[in-house]
């Protein structure tokens, strides 16, 4: 069998026929020639009028211990279409790549799984073309059309770099969580970006959004998508009752020590100040966090006993913990119809127990009240959103950080996009 034979077999090489085989100290260098004659610009026309040409290469897939190296003769064209004077298309490489297709795309698949560093060390790669490479994978597999049917979505801002660099995601609640479009920033101006590329015939479709309190996003939503019923995730309001009811415990541990403020640590430990021994009243206080934040059904025996005791005592512990997990319930409701008037009630007997934290809280609900009355009817939250927030955490944990925004937001469109990279050992 021939070289070139054997070479056109193994490589399989789409749209293009071996015709010379050099062995190079870099490497086998594979010549091709297209089998096509008319040339075809990027944007679909075609022609057969050649502008001019020239040769160039393309790393391919490694056989055995030896890179591989396709080298064609490419044209360019004149294109009517795009009235500038373009590169033809080949089948086998991404337009602007010195990849091939193959190359690329196994790159890709290990990108969903490892660190650059292993990809690197694997395809002997520079980690500057892994990233052009995500980026191109992404740029073509990445579908404009999941906007057509974008109906609830969900909005939150993950970090991602030290010196405050977050970005805005923005999550389809009716294809599990995948992530529709990300923007860096996590202002009204980051989540308007996405509003613009949605346009405002789809933007008119939205139903809902899920989001937090803040009022970035609201804005935005208000200003492009004024019918959308804005839904604040229930994870932030039991946050901000948990907040409330922990400022109650120092609140209580601190008129407990007679008003004083805690003493400084000193170089030897002790027992601190007579107030805070054990067996009075503030050390008692202290040790009540995790029985008062924690769910009900979580607790030990132990933490069961101190909310025991305090119930007996009709301590403001208690009442403030029966405020918290009344709030609590609200999301968990059978029937969401009855949320507005248990919301009503909550309202009226935080105001009216005299605890500032708790006080604070019932203001604080009391601005949002549509809004978390919207999540309970929807059954809409940001929890998805969260666990997403976990795997981009992990994805540039992985990549030991990103220098620039685009590069990790290739990397979430990759991993939580729902793009699918096909190997080619699987074609």
């Amino acid at each position: 069998m021939r070289a070139t034979t054997a070479f056109n077999k193994m490589l399989a090489i789409p749209g293009a026929t071996v015709t010379g085989i050099t062995f190079t100290s870099e490497g086998i260098v594979v010549s091709i020639r297209l089998r096509a004659q008319r040339l075809r610009c990027r944007c679909g026309w075609s022609t057969r009028a050649r502008y001019d040409s020239s040769t160039r290469q393309w790393r391919h897939l490694d056989v055995g211990a030896s890179r591989i190296y396709l080298r064609a003769r490419i044209r360019r064209l004149a294109c009517r279409r795009c009235a500038r004077v373009v590169t033809e298309d080949v089948p086998w490489a991404r337009p602007g790549a010195r990849f091939t297709r193959d190359f690329e795309d196994v790159v890709a698949w290990l990108a969903q799984r490892t660190d650059r560093t292993s990809i690197t060390r694997l395809l002997r790669c520079s980690w500057e073309s892994v990233t052009a490479i995500i980026e191109r994978v992404v740029a073509e597999a990445i579908n404009a059309e999941r906007l057509d049917h974008v109906y609830r979505i969900g909005v939150d801002e993950i970090f991602y770099r030290s010196g405050h660099r977050y970005l805005t995601v923005v999550a389809d609640h009716d294809r599990a969580g995948a992530v529709l479009w990300a923007g860096e920033g996590r202002n009204a101006a980051a989540l308007g970006k996405f509003y613009e590329v949605l346009g405002p015939q789809r933007c008119q479709r939205i139903e809902a959004v899920s989001m937090d309190m803040a009022g970035a996003y609201a804005k935005a939503t208000r200003d492009h998508a004024p019918q959308a019923r804005q839904c604040v995730d229930p994870f932030h309001v039991v946050k901000l009752a948990n907040e409330a009811l922990d400022a109650t415990r120092r609140w209580c541990w601190n008129n407990a020590r007679g008003g004083r403020p805690k003493p400084k640590a000193e170089g030897k430990r002790g027992w601190g100040t007579a107030s805070t021994r054990p067996g009075t009243m503030a050390h008692d206080i202290k040790n009540t966090r995790w029985a008062l934040l924690k769910e009900p059904r979580h607790l030990h025996e132990s933490q069961r006993a101190v909310l025991e005791q305090l119930r007996g005592q009709r301590h403001v512990l208690w009442r403030a913990y029966l405020l918290k997990e009344e709030l609590r319930d609200l999301f968990r409701l059978p029937d969401p119809s009855l949320a507005a008037e248990r919301l009503r009630l909550w309202l009226s007997r935080a105001c009216r127990s005299r605890i500032p934290a708790m006080v604070r809280l019932s203001r604080t609900i009391r601005l949002h009240q549509t809004r978390i009355l919207d999540a309970i009817t929807l059954g809409l939250s940001n929890s998805k959103l969260e666990g997403l927030n976990s795997r981009v955490r992990l994805i540039n944990h992985r990549g030991y950080g990103h220098h620039s925004a685009a590069a990790i937001i290739a990397l979430i469109y990759l991993n939580c996009g729902g793009i699918t990279v096909e190997l080619p050992t699987g074609r």
